[in-house]
């Protein structure tokens, strides 16, 4: 083995991660956060597999976290309409209640309709736009009033419509870019989450944040002795399969 791949030799670590490794996290709470999150994010075949591994009963129904992937997937592949009839299937007050989030569903709607037109081969006809225009006036211009919010972001929605593909601005572009989906997707699995009494995250991102919080409040301190970077230490990982699923390795 090459002495690159060699862990330093403890007397050469800092002190700091000493401390670390002296430290036992207990199997079930480690068990308990993977499950939580499996569950959180709705992975539920990861869930059952991994339930079986570690011994451990899932703490969620698997038909409940379907109907959640269910819904994400459909946001994921801009099938807009359906995630939209599959949430008020399941609980039509989740967007009664949340107009931000309803509205957000339907510009990705407008978004993904316009996103047709940009990817069509050669210059649209003037009829390639009706749809958008249509859906914008029905579905998006009676909300817009409600809230400068929904003004702006339509009207920068409809910019879209403006000005060639290869001439858009960044912040235009950014909402053409698909990491919109997963932002929009991960907004209404909160929400979900919410309107069924659960946590709206995964209590390993709260970890995440409060465990930031901490270093940075530490290097603010002035005889604070830390080392200059210190790793997650997570060494499991998940990947995440064609269709969604997590798989943990």
């Amino acid at each position: 083995m090459s002495s690159s791949l060699l862990p330093p030799p403890t007397s050469l670590r800092h002190p700091f991660d000493r401390r670390v490794d002296e430290v036992k996290p207990s199997k079930a709470d480690l068990n308990f956060l993977i499950m939580d999150y499996l569950i959180n994010e709705g992975y539920p075949d990861a869930a059952m597999n991994f339930a079986k591994e570690a011994s451990i009963v899932p703490s969620a129904d698997g038909e409940a976290i379907q109907e959640r992937v269910d819904i994400r997937n459909a946001i994921h592949t801009g099938d807009l309409q359906l995630a939209i009839e599959r949430i008020n299937e399941l609980n039509p007050q989740i967007l009664d209640n949340d107009p931000t989030l309803h509205f957000q569903l339907l510009r990705l709607q407008l978004i993904e309709l316009i996103r047709e037109i940009v990817n069509a081969p050669g210059p649209p006809s003037p009829a390639a736009f009706t749809p958008a225009l249509e859906f914008a006036t029905s579905q998006l211009a009676p909300r817009a009033p409600t809230s400068p919010a929904f003004l702006q972001d339509l009207e920068r929605t409809m910019a879209l419509l403006i000005f060639p593909s290869d001439k858009l601005t960044p912040q235009l572009k950014q909402l053409l870019d698909l990491s919109l989906r997963q932002t929009v997707a991960s907004q209404v699995n909160e929400a979900i989450l919410s309107s069924q009494g659960q946590r709206r995250e995964a209590r390993i991102r709260n970890l995440v944040r409060l465990r930031a919080w901490a270093e940075q409040r530490a290097r603010e301190t002035k005889n604070s002795d830390l080392p200059e970077k210190i790793s997650l230490g997570l060494e499991t990982h998940l990947n995440h399969s064609a269709d969604g699923e997590a798989m943990i390795t």
